[in-house]
């Protein structure tokens, strides 16, 4: 298994835990999820179950019957033995009882259900149910373990993790599961004989984002151009219809979610929640609050508070490339054609389109970027940061902002370059510019140093200096 090291520890960890464990994995759709569960314990199943899918049932009228049939035959799969269908899923929940007593030896009871969200159906009384089930039997019995997983997080946080009812305090484990790192794409890409090098990689990130499901789709003989067309601008591309499954199966309102993702990819460095209430018409509730918290769970977005800004001016700013990649290219296909990469590769469309996508990346490197400023215990927050030319005084705008607890802040310049990064006397002017502008924020007793972030490093001369630090791929595939 590519990465998830930690992941797989931490399951055969609980696993061979003498106690109930209620375990949640939840993260983004297409993540790899149910790989995990599926690769780590195999034939050690008890009982494994997923839900249908809530698209299919869309325009029918037995959505929650379908779902109880579907958990009688799973239950009839492993072995349970005449009974009849379940009427609701109290009855569900009591034949999976008995099918587990049935089948008790005294080692461990292994209990997956996959998209778990998918299965509370309207007034179905599924939570109650699983509640029930958990509280009043499974909890009791020191050898049952209970997995369950989904992709629609706002369910997971509100139903399993934020519950104030039954299920309030039972989780004994959760578990976040994140993209691949550009490292791990790298494992990822040698493990399937495809060849390519690190600058392809970062590229690819910065259209599929570090998720399984889509780099499995990657051809061995095809260059990641061909790839990228093949899988997206095809007449009939692998991927197509890809970006609305992505919001109709894992969130409860999709189309406030995409209204929301939408209106954040016209501006990289994010809006305030008032900015976005505002230009979405969702008012500034309850409800905007589920669903800005269900993106950034789901990897979809970042929250951060701009540099100089107080609390109440936290930005959300979308981080997803996959979605970030569609909305720019895609949503007007029209204007593509089928071999649109291959004949666009070096036209400014796409060079300036990389530019913005490497910030992207570096910021869900961030850890990596804290190991190569070698401050990777040390407590610091990126930001981005922006300012409006007034008069005849022209703006700035920073790429990263790093403030480190160790009283250093770092000014990074992201370019993506394919090779060494140049600068010359009118460049060394716009960086000290920039520099006055943000010294009028940071504290006296901190030091300014300027850091740049590239592909293949800085070409030396006599305006190189004014970079304290450069980090390049090399750093960014640690």
């Amino acid at each position: 298994m590519i990465g998830r090291r930690k992941e797989v520890e931490e399951l055969n960890r609980l696993y061979e835990r003498d106690r109930a464990e209620l375990v949640v994995i939840y993260g983004r759709r297409r993540v790899g999820k149910t790989f995990l569960v599926n690769e780590n314990f195999k034939k050690r199943f008890t009982f494994r179950h997923t839900g249908l899918s809530p698209v299919e049932l869309e325009n029918t009228t037995g959505a929650l019957r379908a779902q109880l049939d579907h958990f009688y035959l799973s239950l009839k799969l492993h072995g349970l033995k005449s009974q009849k269908k379940p009427k609701d899923w109290l009855e569900a929940f009591y034949l999976l009882e008995l099918l587990l007593m049935e089948k008790d030896d005294g080692s461990r009871q292994l209990v997956f259900i996959d998209e778990l969200p998918w299965m509370d159906t309207p007034r179905s009384g599924f939570v109650t149910a699983f509640e029930a089930f958990w509280n009043g039997w499974c909890s009791a019995r020191s050898n049952m373990m209970v997995i369950v997983c989904g992709s629609a997080n706002s369910w997971i946080q509100d139903k399993l993790l934020n519950n104030y009812g039954g299920l309030y305090n039972r989780v004994t484990y959760t578990m976040k599961l994140s993209p691949f790192t550009l490292k791990e794409c790298e494992e990822y890409f040698g493990s399937q004989n495809i060849c390519f090098s690190r600058y392809d990689i970062v590229q690819s990130y910065m259209v599929f984002g570090g998720i399984p499901y889509y780099l499995s789709y990657m051809r061995e003989d095809r260059s990641l151009a061909q790839n990228i067309d093949e899988m997206l601008f095809a007449e009939r591309p692998l991927l197509d219809g890809e970006y609305d499954r992505l919001f109709n199966s894992a969130f409860a309102n999709p189309e406030k979610i995409r209204k929301i993702v939408e209106m954040l990819s016209t501006r990289n460095i994010g809006y305030t929640r008032k900015e976005i209430s505002h230009r979405t018409g969702i008012a500034s509730g309850s409800e905007l609050t589920k669903a800005l918290e269900a993106l950034v769970a789901s990897d979809f977005a970042i929250k951060y508070t701009a540099f100089g800004d107080g609390k109440r001016e936290e930005r959300y700013r979308l981080s997803d490339p996959f979605c970030i990649f569609y909305l720019h290219f895609l949503k007007q296909k029209d204007k593509t054609g089928s071999n649109f990469w291959q004949n666009n590769m070096n036209s400014n469309v796409l060079n300036s389109w990389r530019g913005i996508a490497f910030e992207n990346i570096c910021f869900q490197h961030f850890a990596q970027i804290k190991n190569a400023l070698m401050i990777g215990g040390i407590e610091a927050n990126q930001s981005a940061w922006t300012k409006t030319g007034e008069n005849d005084e022209p703006g700035a705008q920073i790429d990263m902002i790093i403030d480190r607890a160790d009283n250093v802040v770092n000014i990074c310049e992201i370019k993506f370059y394919s090779e060494e990064f140049s600068i010359d006397r009118k460049y060394e002017q716009t960086i000290k510019h920039r520099d006055n502008l943000i010294a009028e924020l940071v504290p006296k007793k901190k030091t300014v140093r300027n850091t740049l972030i590239t592909t293949y490093g800085l070409r030396k001369n006599e305006y190189s200096g004014i970079f304290s630090n450069v980090i390049t791929l090399e750093d960014l595939f640690s």
